[in-house]
C-alpha cells in the first residue's frame, strides 16, 4: 500500500486524522496541508518541519485560495468539517456550509484542475441514525428531526456523499467515500470520548458519563484507519464506493469504556453520571465485509492495545 513520487493535498491535514496520515506518506511524496487551524495536531507530529510538507492557512469556504492551493496535485484526502457534537450544536449554520459548500469547493477544483487520480471524500458513522448494528454501506440512512441540531452534521455529510458521487458518475472524478466509526488514538485534539477519558484519567480527575452510559460504540485505532484510507488510494476497486471504516472488535458501552481506561491506566479518578440533554447515539457498530472484501482492511489494535498506547503518548507528553 505504498504512496510514492505524489503530489498529495490535505484539507484538514492539521487534524487528527489528517496529521496521521501525512506522517505515513511524507517521505516519499511531497504533501501540501491546507487547514484553518481551528485544531492542530500535526504541530506536535513528526512531520511538521518535514522538508516534504507545505502549509497553507486557508478556509474551504474560500474557492480561489483552495483551488490554487491545489494547484499540481494528484491525490487528494477531503478531511476538513466542522465535526464534535458540541461544536456543531453552537454553530449549526456553519457546519451546514463547512461540510457541503465547502466540499462542492474541493470537488469543482479538482474537476477544473485535471490530474487528479484519486479522491478520498471522508463522510461519517452518523448518516446510520441513532441506531445502528452492523450496518452495510448500501443500508438505508437515518437522518433524524429536522431541528435537532446534532443531526446537522450527519445530514451535511451525507449530502456532500451523494455530491461527489454524482461527480464521480457524471465527470469521471475517482471519488471514493469512507464512514469512520469513532476513531481514536495518540495526538486526538477536540472531542472525543477516549481522548477526554484517558486525560482526564491520567490526571485522576472525575470523568462524566452522560446518562446511564449503555450507548454502544465500535472504536478504530487511528493507524487502523489510516490503513484503510491508504488502501483507498492505491486500490484501483475502491473507486466509486463508500467504505465504512472501523472495529466491530473494539464494541463497548461507554461506561465500560469509562472502566477500562481507568483498569489501563490505574487511575483513582471518580466516574459521575450527568444528564444528557442532546439527542445520542444509541448504537453504533459497523459491518466492514466490504472493506475487507475488496480493500483488504482488517484492523489489527485491540481497544485495551489502543487505549494503552494513547496514554502512554499523552504520559510522555506530560
Amino acid at each position: 500500500m505504498a504512496i510514492e513520487g505524489k503530489n498529495i493535498f490535505v484539507t484538514g491535514g492539521a487534524g487528527f486524522i489528517g496529521s496521521k496520515f501525512v506522517e505515513r506518506v511524507i517521505e516519499k511524496n511531497r504533501v501540501v496541508v491546507y487547514d484553518s487551524f481551528a485544531r492542530n495536531s500535526i504541530e506536535s507530529g513528526p512531520a511538521w518541519n518535514h522538508p516534504n510538507l507545505r502549509i497553507v492557512k486557508g478556509d474551504i469556504l474560500d474557492f480561489a485560495r483552495l483551488k490554487e492551493a491545489m494547484r499540481g496535485t494528484q491525490i487528494v484526502i477531503h478531511l476538513a468539517a466542522v465535526a464534535g457534537i458540541d461544536t456543531v450544536i453552537r454553530s449549526i449554520t456553519n457546519t451546514m456550509k463547512v461540510n457541503l459548500i465547502g466540499t462542492y469547493h474541493v470537488l469543482e477544483s479538482a474537476v477544473a484542475l485535471g490530474g487528479i487520480e484519486r479522491l478520498v471524500d471522508f463522510s461519517t458513522s452518523e448518516v446510520f441514525g441513532s441506531y445502528a448494528y452492523k450496518s452495510e454501506e448500501g443500508d438505508t440512512t437515518a437522518l433524524g428531526s429536522v431541528g435537532e441540531g446534532r443531526w446537522t452534521y450527519a445530514v451535511s455529510k451525507l449530502a456532500a456523499e451523494h455530491l461527489g458521487h454524482a461527480y464521480c458518475s457524471e465527470q469521471g472524478l475517482p471519488l471514493v467515500s469512507i464512514r469512520p466509526f469513532n476513531v481514536y488514538g495518540p495526538g486526538q485534539v477536540g472531542e472525543g470520548a477516549i481522548h477526554i477519558f484517558v486525560r482526564r484519567a491520567l490526571a485522576n480527575e472525575p470523568i462524566e458519563i452522560h446518562g446511564d452510559g449503555d450507548q454502544i460504540r465500535s472504536w478504530c485505532y487511528v493507524d487502523d484507519l489510516v490503513d484503510g484510507l491508504m488502501a483507498c488510494v492505491t486500490n484501483e476497486k475502491a473507486v466509486g464506493n463508500v467504505f465504512n471504516i472501523g472495529n466491530p472488535r473494539g464494541t463497548i458501552t461507554i461506561f465500560g469504556l469509562a472502566e477500562t481506561v481507568l483498569r489501563v491506566t490505574g487511575s483513582r479518578s471518580e466516574l459521575r453520571f450527568v444528564p444528557k440533554n442532546y439527542a445520542d447515539v444509541e448504537l453504533r457498530i459497523p459491518s466492514i465485509e466490504k472493506a475487507k472484501t475488496i480493500l483488504g482492511f482488517c484492523p489489527q489494535v485491540d481497544l485495551e492495545e489502543g487505549i494503552r498506547r494513547t496514554a502512554e503518548w499523552y504520559r510522555a507528553g506530560a
